[in-house]
């Protein structure tokens, strides 16, 4: 790695796993381009389109002089029984889910390979290894973003260029808050029965985790004690997977 002050774009980065990214990695001494659709942020664009993506990197390019790693978070979630699925929904969580991640890679890698240790973390989820019922989209996008590290590894290899996609389980952020009432109505369950009987269920550790906690581990994959972790999902899920 070089001693040199590094580069890193971070997207969804307004509130929730995004920020606490963000912030640990500014505390670390890099320097970070935030963006987000919306927020306090460096950048505000959207992602769900090329211009969004392509902007993002140019914008980072373009004010650090270099990008050294892409930390794709940005996501939304819907939960609805599949015969109720909206279709548009389908489309717009691909889109930001699974899309942007591969087309900030394809722009951001020129910019990866000239570092000499670009590092692309994904911020998956536990749905990326296993799938959940009522949400059809977001585990689909997430086993993609999966699929999508190990191709970038394989091709990132002769460069220094690592790939890895964190896999935490249910985080305490606002977009976990904001599935309750749908959580609900799908399993037909009062709300306030919602966290321990749908969200913490599976888990053998009955416990949210906290943003900090996926903060640090993006730092360490992007430290150089994380070198050798790249082409597989670095997991985090309370011993959800371990079933």
């Amino acid at each position: 790695m070089s001693a040199e002050r590094r580069a890193a774009l971070v997207t969804g980065a307004a509130s929730g796993i995004g920020a606490a990214i963000a912030a640990r990695l500014e505390r670390d001494g890099w320097d970070v381009l935030t963006v987000d659709i919306r927020g306090d942020v460096g950048l505000r664009t959207d992602l769900a389109s090329r211009e969004g993506n392509s902007g993002a990197v140019a914008a980072a390019y373009e004010r650090f002089g270099r990008l050294d790693a892409v930390i794709p978070n940005a996501g939304f979630q819907h939960v609805a029984r599949i015969e109720e699925f909206p279709e548009e929904r389908w489309d717009a969580i691909l889109s930001l889910l699974l899309t942007s991640p591969f087309l900030l890679a394809r722009y951001a890698w020129p910019h990866l390979i000239k570092s000499g240790a670009g590092r692309f973390v994904a911020i998956a989820s536990v749905h990326g290894i296993v799938a959940s019922p009522y949400k059809a989209a977001y585990v689909a996008a997430k086993h993609g973003v999966v699929g999508l590290v190990k191709t970038l590894a394989l091709e990132g290899a002769e460069h220094g260029i690592s790939a890895t996609a964190v896999c935490p389980a249910y985080v305490r952020t606002p977009l976990v808050e904001s599935q309750v009432a749908d959580q609900a109505k799908a399993h037909g369950l009062p709300e306030q029965r919602v966290l321990e009987e749908v969200i913490l269920a599976p888990q053998a550790v009955k416990r949210l985790i906290e943003p900090d906690e996926v903060a640090a581990t993006v730092a360490f994959l992007l430290g150089p004690d994380g070198r050798a972790f790249t082409g597989a999902p670095v997991i985090m899920d309370q011993g959800w997977s371990a079933r």
